[in-house]
């Protein structure tokens, strides 16, 4: 996992930013092939799977985006990332969610021999996703499960009890199904006593494995519809989040990603090899030896100046905010 909120480098080396997030540009498959190679190593790890409701909350909560951001990887699920990302100029390869890891990074596990563990869902639930998941992949090693009681996160007994159940355990993998952020925030707590684990946030994804929450078809998924299937099996809970705050939000994430691309689109402003360095919407006009220095996304970008080559000794700075939807 990485520290102090600076995360390493995807497999790809690459990172598109989407509001106001770094997202590594990977592939569902791409993915497991970073769990099984770390595991190999022995190094253990932290995925996030940022839906649109994630992006939406850590636009507005600074805590919540360290969260996110000390994940060591960050993939985008859903589809409205991955087009806002290819408006943007960059580039997410497709939408991964957790509702799928939790099927093919088992697969993997039981073709590496490696183990898994269930943490979330109502109790009776996560046993019976486990025994699912080993009938469909032979030779996949259960190391345990565990339903905690609501609010277990927040009395210090109880947490201890789950993070001693897994130290005990000892699993390559678990998969932590209880929604964002506790999902997160309980991974942050035990995550540190298991330093060649690797933990996969995936929301409802121990219900779905199990049985007990039906997904969306096929074709929905392909349609990018997969929410209103959601919707409909849930409409007191997800009315709320979904139509009031998820969809304007999605929704100016994608007219401000176009708008931003359209601009990036014109010619700049100014000539010179050091100006032509710059984002096209941060170029200036009639600036001296110039140095860019980009800090994380959804940050500003600042740009220093050092002397003119007239030798007046005049220094300037300007700032120039990169478009963070």
């Amino acid at each position: 996992m990485a520290a102090g909120g600076v995360r390493p480098p995807c497999v790809s080396g690459r990172l598109a930013c989407v509001a106001g997030l770094d997202f590594d540009a990977l592939s569902e498959e791409q993915v497991v092939a970073r769990i099984v190679a770390d595991l190999k190593d022995g190094r253990g790890g932290w995925v996030v799977t940022a839906n649109i409701d994630i992006c939406r909350r850590v636009s507005k909560d600074p805590a919540t985006r360290d969260l996110v951001s000390n994940a060591s990887l960050v993939v985008a699920d859903g589809m409205p990332l991955v087009w806002a990302a290819r408006l943007r100029g960059g580039r997410l390869p497709e939408r991964v969610t957790g509702a799928s890891l939790i099927f093919t990074v088992s697969a993997a596990a039981a073709d590496h021999g490696r183990s898994v563990y269930l943490l979330g869902g109502e109790p009776g639930v996560p046993e019976r996703a486990a025994s699912k998941l080993a009938r469909r992949y032979p030779g996949l090693r259960v190391a345990g499960v565990d339903a905690p009681p609501f609010g277990f996160d927040r009395q210090p007994g109880q947490l201890t009890a789950v993070r001693r159940s897994l130290e005990e355990a000892r699993p390559d993998i678990v998969f932590v199904g209880l929604g964002f952020p506790k999902q997160e925030r309980v991974i942050t707590a035990i995550a540190p006593g298991l330093p060649a684990t690797w933990f996969v946030g995936c929301g409802a994804a121990i219900p779905f494995a199990a049985g007990a929450l039906r997904r969306a078809p096929r074709w929905m998924q392909r349609l990018s519809l997969e929410w209103v299937s959601r919707l409909i099996s849930e409409p007191r809970r997800l009315c709320r989040r979904y139509l009031v705050d998820d969809l304007p939000f999605a929704a100016r994430l994608i007219i401000t990603s176009a708008a931003g691309r359209l601009r990036a689109d014109q010619p700049p402003v100014a000539s010179g090899r050091a100006n032509r360095l710059l984002p096209r919407h941060c170029q200036l006009g009639g600036l001296p030896s110039q140095r860019v220095r980009r800090s994380s996304c959804g940050r500003k970008y600042s740009l220093s100046l050092a002397r003119s080559a007239s030798g007046s000794g005049e220094r300037g700075r300007a700032l120039c905010r990169s478009n963070t939807g």
